[in-house]
């Protein structure tokens, strides 16, 4: 997908932080790759080896994600942010407007930690979904 303005979707900065937790896979998981961070999640960063290397993978990473999904009205660090510090909470749902599914976390504890797992899979496609039907709607006003 190509991004309708030259504003970053993806947080370099933030990427470092999330390294910091990334033999967890939390930095893979917020650039959208979902199959490494699963796998550095259950192998401790693929044995610490890769998490090592994703120090200077990051900005490649970053630049991708980058191109890939769209900017608009929802923030993706913020959105990471939420998923990641209050995920049970669904404040992350809240937050993108999807105020059903927000109180449903809020109330069984993030669909008993399933929906939290789901939404670190998801995320970076929803937020891009909910930012392309603004800027779509936006064109036809």
């Amino acid at each position: 997908m190509t991004q309708p303005s030259s504003t970053p979707s993806h947080n370099l900065f933030l990427g470092y932080v999330l390294w910091v937790f990334g033999f967890m896979g939390a930095h893979r998981f917020y650039y959208g790759k979902q199959l490494t961070g699963t796998l550095w999640f259950f192998t401790l960063g693929f044995f610490l080896i890769g998490w090592l290397v994703d120090l200077l993978l990051i900005p490649a990473m970053s630049n991708e994600a980058n191109r890939r999904f769209l900017t608009g009205r929802v923030d993706y660090s913020l959105s990471w942010i939420l998923l990641t510090f209050t995920g049970i909470f669904g404040l992350h749902r809240f937050y993108m407007g999807k105020y059903l599914t927000g109180i449903v976390y809020l109330l069984t504890g993030g669909l008993f930690l399933i929906g939290v797992l789901y939404d670190y899979w998801t995320l970076n496609q929803q937020v891009s979904d909910i930012n392309g039907d603004t800027a779509g709607a936006a064109r036809l006003n």
